[in-house]
């Protein structure tokens, strides 16, 4: 339970500056931090305003209703004292769902604040705890384990803030609101940098349809992310080149580089097939950059944590760009009304492609990963398709974090040079892929059906051919060596 919560001063004051000089009676929008649960402290690095919705309407709005009231010149009073608060759950929490992705490890979406009145604050509270739960549903991308959520009320009348941390209890109601303190300072320059290039190989069988019911490209790598991730979650690691062994706290500033160590040939995916039952292989491979920010008081295992799920959330987020992708490519077949035919494999997106029926190679490049500069030294990231270029990189960033539109690109980094990548292969055994040394990587003739029976029986005859040639090799050299015996007894010295 977080029971303080401290905001970088810098920026709260500029976001109280800008709220006073727009003249809004209403804004809501996104608190960017980190709820440190060791700590029970709450750190705030910015705030974060809900653009417009795609109707140019506001996510915030006040709502005036007038109470009968009998007596003469109340009217006014119970004008300014019945006002609510009408908010965009959904819009907001779409916000937040994109700026998530956004967001490096040690950086999360911790909340929203409101811009209001303290009497239209009063009678909102349900509505502010609904909105504050929505936005924890969707910020949690790796798992969701969020138990609380801060709302931050800035008041214009009289002008003060407060803070509030929400339970996201199943049943909100007006007690799921509990105050804790409240103060600014520096939290931005005390956090420590952690980086590091994750590399991955991953091999995802493509399981029988009589086994699995888990058929598109998009399940499976769902599947194997999700997989990987408990086998990282284990990983020992290297920072700086030492190995860490205990929960420490990092005494030394600057960039800290870090290495995960996984333990050798451990594939739960290979363990979990059988020979017959598998029918192809899905390749996972690439390279993820992270970062990590920690602040100073934690130790250095939370940064570890803290970058293992900034590596699987990055994985998910690129997962579910491609995803939404193929939803609005599917969508313009349907839009066509007769030109596309929902059965026609080369019509369809390749994440939706059913690979139990592929008799083909296919290859998904993922969007690449670049950072952006942000606050105090920290990074924010986006991730762009081959054919998206940096202005695209520039509106989100405008658009989603509220930042100004003059972007240095030489300030950009890309370490990303080549994006991860995943390549079906339907006509291969997952066993010549997974374990190509091994004596395991024949194929069970038994398990696999018309052009397969082609194969092995060609694999079986060349190795019958390569026995019999070893067969007849022996038997002459035996003959050559009694023959050699012979003619040496015959004339050998009387």
């Amino acid at each position: 339970m977080v029971k303080v919560v401290v905001g970088e001063e810098t920026q709260l004051k500029l976001a109280e500056d800008r709220l006073t000089q727009s003249a809004l009676p209403s804004q809501v929008g996104l608190v960017i931090g980190k709820l440190s649960s060791s700590l029970e402290r709450g750190f705030v690095f910015d705030l974060i305003p809900t653009p417009p919705n795609d109707d140019g309407k506001s996510a915030c709005s006040v709502i005036e209703s007038v109470r009968d009231d009998k007596k003469k010149g109340s009217k006014s009073k119970s004008l300014s004292e019945s006002s609510s608060l009408f908010i965009d759950q959904d819009w907001v929490a779409e916000h937040a769902r994109q700026v998530s992705r956004m967001l490096l490890g040690g950086m999360q979406v911790v909340g929203i604040y409101i811009w209001a009145s303290e009497s239209s604050f009063k009678n909102s509270t349900i509505t502010l705890c609904q909105t504050v739960k929505g936005v924890a549903e969707v910020a949690s991308v790796v798992k969701n384990d969020w138990d609380e959520g801060l709302l931050i009320h800035i008041s214009y009348s009289p002008r003060r803030w407060t803070c509030r941390n929400c339970t996201l209890a199943s049943n909100i109601t007006s007690s799921s609101l509990r105050p804790c303190d409240f103060k600014m300072g520096r939290v931005l320059t005390s956090l420590q940098t952690f980086r590091c290039t994750y590399k991955f190989d991953l091999r995802l069988p493509i399981i029988h349809e009589n086994v699995s019911n888990v058929r598109k490209l998009a399940d499976i790598l769902r599947f194997g992310i999700s997989s990987h991730a408990k086998e990282l979650e284990s990983a020992k690691a290297l920072i700086d080149g030492k190995l860490v062994t205990q929960d420490e706290q990092c005494a030394s500033d600057g960039l800290h580089e870090v290495e995960f160590l996984l333990p050798f040939m451990q594939d739960t995916s290979l363990e979990a097939c059988s020979r017959k039952d598998v029918i192809g292989v899905l390749v996972f491979r690439g390279s993820v950059c992270s970062f990590a920010y920690l602040n100073s008081k934690e130790s250095i295992s939370q940064a570890l944590a803290d970058m293992k799920g900034d590596i699987i959330m990055s994985l998910q987020c690129r997962l579910d760009i491609l995803h939404d992708e193929a939803e609005r490519e599917i969508e313009s077949y349907g839009n066509d009304g007769e030109g596309a035919s929902p059965d026609a494999s080369t019509e369809k997106p390749i994440l939706q492609m059913d690979l139990q029926l592929l008799r083909k190679t296919c290859s998904l490049s993922f969007p690449r990963r670049v950072f952006v500069p942000w606050l105090a030294g920290t990074y924010i990231c986006d991730y762009l398709q081959p054919s998206e270029t940096l202005e695209v990189l520039k509106d989100n960033c405008v658009e989603l974090m509220s930042m100004e539109a003059s972007i240095d690109e030489s300030t950009i980094l890309e370490p990303e040079t080549e994006a991860p990548t995943s390549t079906t292969l339907a006509t291969k055994s997952f066993w010549e892929m997974a374990v190509p040394f091994s004596s395991a990587s024949v194929p069970d003739c038994s398990s696999l059906k018309n052009s397969r029976d082609d194969t092995c029986r060609g694999s079986h005859s060349e190795s019958d051919k390569s026995v019999g040639f070893n067969i007849w090799a022996a038997v002459l050299g035996l003959i050559l060596s009694v023959l050699v015996g012979l003619v040496l007894f015959v004339f050998r010295p009387s």
